[in-house]
């Protein structure tokens, strides 16, 4: 609040102004900046950019020795589709097998429940590495570096991934919220290698004979 302070009382010379002091006092303005500080310091926090690594094919040539090496039985292949449709296959692609090709959604009875059937045990690990974070027994970069550990296991004798192996071909007809909701299935079902490929004319093929047979 703002005052006035005339001074003195006593009375001017002539011809002389009579002066005023003003006392302006601040502390209100202290505390709204103390509170405006506050809420933004509050929303930068909320507002930090949530990353997530994607794995998508190189365009260099890689040697067959490098390449990673993926057991075949541990592999599924999704096409997204339109209208909230993915349709995936186990294994190798066989496009003259119309029968390989199965439908599903995105539903926690859908694709949720598929990856949970096939990664069973890596979830399994995961979780009890998640109670252990919450009873206070390991830190956070423990339980982060177990996990990783966990997701990219490989096994010692054959130097295969151990865990579900899932690879995402976003079709033309798909949306950019299909392809979120995926990856974000990959998080939940703790999926340690996936990656985003483009649709082949093999893939095409297979749908055309999956569509032709129904």
């Amino acid at each position: 609040m703002a005052e006035v302070n005339t001074g003195s009382d006593d009375k001017p010379k002539k011809g002389k102004p009579k002066k005023l002091h003003l006392r302006v006092d601040f502390t209100p303005m202290v505390d709204m900046n103390m509170l405006l500080i506050t809420f933004f310091m509050f929303c930068t926090t909320l507002s930090k950019p949530q990353m997530m690594n994607l794995v998508v094919p190189t365009k260099d040539r890689v040697d067959a020795e490098r390449a990673p090496k993926v057991d075949k039985e541990k592999t599924i292949t999704l096409l997204l589709m339109e209208d909230n449709v993915i349709y995936y296959y186990l294994g190798k692609l066989n496009h003259e097998d119309p029968s390989s090709l199965m439908k599903t959604d995105y539903s926690p009875e859908g694709l949720r429940a598929i990856l949970v059937e096939r990664n069973g045990k890596v979830i399994e690990k995961v979780a009890e590495l998640r109670k252990e974070k919450q009873l206070g027994k390991i830190s956070e970069d423990t339980l982060k570096a177990r996990v990783s550990r966990i997701r990219d296991a490989k096994d010692e004798r054959t130097g295969l991934y151990k865990g579900q192996v899932v690879i995402i071909k976003p079709t033309d007809a798909s949306n950019y919220e299909n392809l979120v909701n995926v990856l974000d299935e990959m998080q939940i079902c703790s999926i340690g290698t996936y990656a985003i490929v483009e649709v082949t004319e093999g893939d095409r093929l297979l749908i055309d004979n999956y569509l032709k047979s129904k």
